[in-house]
């Protein structure tokens, strides 16, 4: 019998990995972390002579506050990452509407207010300390009450002075996002809009750059309402404009097939807006490696950028470094050799690395688990008690399981006394949760 030849890189990329026995085993459904021994050189080295598989490599925030972006820049660097871009719901009114889609959140018409300015100022010199591109992102035509178009000068103009206010920093890099819009969904007349911001972004600075967000972000272009959108833009849009695209779906695999097939339709240079580790503000952690994105993505996209977690930014961190890892080295990308070397680089002792170890494999992520269906909001924690009370004799089991939370509780908060706040409380409140569960199935 022949062997089966499979490439290293298309082995690992396929998120596989041989167990005890020699046999393939499959990490969506077999996922565990050996700790390694010692730290090795992180990101994985290129080999002599390569250059990095994205050139742009690096993540957005999550409506993150200003403290946020400069806690993480830092870890960044760290990790070689080179970009960091807002997220818009960062730059709405969210320090007076706890709800940031209410309608009155989104006022891009308006300054913002002097405090809020000089934070963001501070993120933008911190990113140009380290070395990192900063790229600001606006949405003007999300939960708004007034939309930007073309047929009005005046609304160009209002959106234009945060992006002159930005470029008069030193700024080179630009986002305009009309992602997930229920409103002036015309491509024509979105394509003139960031062409007009695009154009005057230029004339004061020739090396001026932006990413466009399209309404139809996802999947490979040929869907029937896709198809007709992106063939304007492919028109329309101005060449040297980027395009943001997530993948064959909002959240899931990424193929270079279909990468190739959404650049060929859509004719601009594409990043990769990578709907990894985020939980849009839900209450749950995606805490496992990325995987499940091709080796060779980085032939046909030109950068990548990771969407986090909204609070739990500092556990993001582990989720980030694999995403740093993968963007620097795809063709040599381990999930499980990376996500073990990025607990070794973010905790101390070896106590420390016990929790992250246990905490990662308790939220291993939407990615590694058939169950999540690719929801961002997925709770690995919530899903694993209703299954447990599935069984005819599950009490011990039930019981056993809290137990192993509040365990892991208690060692997060005594290995990390000052970090870690609002992954404690999220592992509390499913702590809670569970309780309740196992109390309504066994009074």
């Amino acid at each position: 019998m022949k062997r089966l030849f499979i490439p290293l890189a298309l082995f690992l990329a396929a998120a596989v990995r041989l167990d005890a026995a020699g046999k393939v085993s499959d990490i969506h459904t077999n996922f565990h972390i050996t700790l390694p021994k010692e730290t090795r050189e992180f990101p994985e080295p290129l080999p002599a002579g390569a250059q990095p598989g994205f050139k742009f490599r690096g993540t957005k925030g999550w409506a993150w506050t200003p403290d946020q972006y400069l806690a993480e820049i830092p870890y960044l660097a760290k990790f070689q990452m080179n970009f960091l871009m807002n997220c818009y719901i960062s730059m709405y009114d969210i320090e007076h509407h706890d709800k940031w889609y209410d309608g009155d959140a989104n006022r891009w018409w308006e300054d913002l207010p002097p405090e809020k300015k000089a934070a963001y100022e501070r993120v933008v010199r911190s990113c140009q300390e380290h070395g990192i591109q900063f790229c600001f992102s606006m949405n003007p035509n999300l939960f708004s009450k007034r939309l930007v178009n073309d047929n009005s000068a005046e609304s160009v103009d209002l959106l234009f002075k945060h992006f002159a206010w930005m470029q008069g920093l030193g700024v080179k890099w630009f986002n305009l996002a009309l992602d997930d819009a229920q409103e002036g969904i015309n491509a024509a007349s979105q394509a003139r809009v960031a062409n007009e911001i695009f154009h005057r972004l230029r004339a004061k600075d020739p090396q001026a750059q932006m990413i466009f967000c399209p309404t139809y972000y996802w999947g490979d272009g040929t869907v029937k309402d896709q198809q007709p959108y992106l063939e304007i833009l492919a028109r329309e849009l101005d060449k040297d404009i980027y395009i943001f695209w997530t993948g064959e779906e909002v959240v899931g695999r990424v193929t270079r097939k279909a990468a190739e097939t959404f650049r060929r339709i859509s004719r601009h240079r594409v990043f990769l807006w990578d709907n990894y580790p985020v939980n849009d503000g839900h209450p749950t952690m995606h805490l496992g490696p990325v995987v499940d994105r091709d080796p060779d993505l980085c032939e046909v996209l030109d950068g990548y950028v990771s969407n986090p977690m909204r609070a739990q930014n500092q556990a993001n961190r582990i989720p980030l470094a694999t995403c740093a890892d993968y963007a620097f080295n795809p063709r040599d990308y381990d999930p499980v050799r990376s996500v073990g070397q990025a607990i070794l680089l973010l905790a101390d002792t070896p106590a420390q690395r016990e929790v992250l170890c246990d905490l990662v494999e308790t939220y291993p992520g939407m990615l590694l688990n058939p169950a999540a269906r690719k929801y961002t909001s997925y709770n690995s924690v919530r899903e694993q008690m209703d299954h447990i009370l599935t069984g005819s004799q599950s009490r011990q089991a039930a019981v056993a399981y809290v137990e192993h939370l509040q365990k892991l509780s208690g060692r997060l908060k005594r290995e990390f006394p000052d970090r870690y706040g609002p992954e404690k409380d999220s592992l509390d409140a499913d702590i809670q949760a569970a309780q309740q569960k196992l109390a309504a199935r066994y009074p």
